[in-house]
């Protein structure tokens, strides 16, 4: 079985991607840091000397850089995984959140690149102890309004985006939907070297 990124999502990932950044102290809800970091990655986008050919490492290494410091990668992977997760080793959990999260970050940066002045309206947050629901919609260049919620799971004063559903398809189901399908037919081994498959083409097409 072959590891794919869900269509509607990839319609729109590039803006699950914006969410990924946190800067201690300049934010205090999860609303307010979720747009910090989508202005952040929107500057990033807009530089024109960063759009140039010559510079996209340094461009691609800025974007990862926020997507690393909000996504609680470890959080997503035990998600992703649901109940497998507690069958493995703390190595292989270990091994896991580095592929799954390398999975992420190389997948939606390629989407993120296509960026073309979509606009994204702040909606309603909701707030329930440590876990919070951001709610926003993208308005696409032909006007369609694509709703896109992201749940957020705070650890101290920094807020960590776990999971992103968009018009009602949530992110972390869907693979772990995969995941699931490849475990019940195949071994863990087998889903793990798939994972490892998806990173070697990766860093193949984008020259690593």
């Amino acid at each position: 079985m072959t590891l794919k990124l869900p269509g509607i999502i990839a319609c729109v990932v590039m803006l699950f991607t914006l969410s990924v950044s946190f800067n201690a102290g300049a934010a205090e809800g999860p609303k307010e840091q979720v747009k910090e970091t989508i202005d952040k990655v929107l500057t990033i986008l807009k530089d024109k000397e960063l759009n140039k050919n010559s510079r996209m490492a340094e461009r691609r290494t800025l974007i990862r850089k926020e997507v690393g410091d909000r996504f609680d990668f470890a959080e997503m992977s035990k998600r992703a995984l649901g109940v497998n997760w507690q069958k493995r080793t703390p190595e292989e959990k270990k091994e896991f959140i580095s592929l799954f999260s390398d999975l992420l970050e190389k997948a939606y940066i390629n989407r993120i690149e296509s960026y073309s002045n979509e606009k994204l309206m702040y909606d309603d947050q909701i707030l329930d102890g440590d876990y919070a629901i951001v709610k926003t919609r993208i308005i696409t260049t032909k006007n369609v309004e694509v709703p896109l919620v992201y749940r957020m799971l705070r650890t101290g004063s920094k807020w960590s985006v776990y999971d992103v559903v968009i018009e009602e398809v949530s992110l972390i189901s869907n693979y772990r939907t995969q995941f699931n399908k490849i475990l019940s037919a195949k071994s863990y081994e087998d889903l793990v070297r798939e994972l490892k498959n998806k990173r070697v083409n990766y860093k193949a097409r984008d020259g690593g």
